[in-house]
């Protein structure tokens, strides 16, 4: 045998087990085919078109931009909550007699659960025989009038979120290095200037963690709509929240309810997101 007939023969028989695979390949893919045809046929069609039938509705529905007006407008007031929760904080901790009993008393409605919170309310808002009247003087329908159901839950709200907030800051504020405080008060930075130019950069990652839960719990709101109102009058105070539960729980409709719910993930996680970068920036 030449020598060249001896080189062609590994070739010939590469290109032929080449050849041979192609084959075997070919034959599995049109064994494969037809099964994976009747998947993509009775199982992901059925998905994407359920989906995508599901955001069409959602997108033409009053409803929803109804919900999605009030959790903006949830998330507007609820923002609140760390700059109050800041103030109280600052307030408290102060190493006066008695201090602690205060805490306490400012403590007291973040242990509170959401029903408990949102009873209370309804009870201090009923125009027959509430807390309310007896302030203003005369009955005020706040959960039975659409235009200010909504501030009125967020109110309630914000009772046990407020000391929430404080929390958070307390413990910020035990961490803060009392040498820098006192540098500053030696340079001569008191008062606001004190505040902003040392304290609150300090305080940067407990307001993180006040924003960001603040912000979650806003979009999240269900328990005190369901106590309070149950998302009316006539829809008005309904959220994302309360609305893909209703959907969901009330009528069988568990594909709109994930729509509202991919929806209410979306926003929550750009918003996290945003806030996440904006800080690993001010960090660098």
């Amino acid at each position: 045998m030449s020598d060249s007939v001896a080189r062609r023969i590994p070739a010939v028989r590469r290109r032929h087990v080449s050849t041979t695979r192609r084959h075997q390949h070919r034959a599995a893919f049109f064994f494969l085919l037809p099964g994976c045809a009747l998947f993509c046929l009775c199982v992901v069609y059925p998905i994407i078109s359920s989906i995508s039938l599901s955001y069409i509705e959602l997108f033409h529905s009053d409803t929803f931009y109804t919900a999605l007006k009030n959790n903006l407008i949830w998330l507007a007031f609820f923002l609140l909550a760390p700059p109050l929760g800041l103030l109280f904080a600052l307030y408290l901790n102060q190493h006066i007699r008695g201090m602690r009993i205060v805490k306490s008393l400012f403590f007291a409605p973040f242990v509170l659960s959401g029903v408990v919170v949102g009873l209370v309310f309804s009870w201090f808002y009923d125009p027959g025989f509430g807390l309310l009247r007896l302030i203003v003087g005369h009955g005020i329908p706040v959960l039975g009038d659409p235009h200010t159901v909504t501030l009125g839950i967020i109110f309630a709200a914000l009772w046990p979120q407020t000391p929430f907030c404080m929390v958070l800051y307390l413990t910020g504020l035990t961490a803060i290095n009392p040498e820098v405080v006192e540098a500053a008060r030696m340079e001569g930075a008191k008062g606001v200037a004190l505040l902003w130019h040392v304290i609150l950069p300090q305080l940067r990652p407990a307001t993180f963690m006040a924003v960001v839960l603040t912000v979650i719990g806003a979009l999240r709101s269900f328990d005190l709509i369901a106590v309070m109102s149950g998302g009316g009058p006539f829809d008005s105070s309904t959220v994302l929240a309360y609305y893909m539960y209703d959907q969901a729980i009330k009528y069988y409709r568990e594909g709109y309810s994930a729509a509202i719910a991919v929806v209410l993930f979306a926003i929550m996680l750009v918003y996290i997101v945003f806030h996440l970068r904006r800080m690993l920036r001010e960090e660098r």
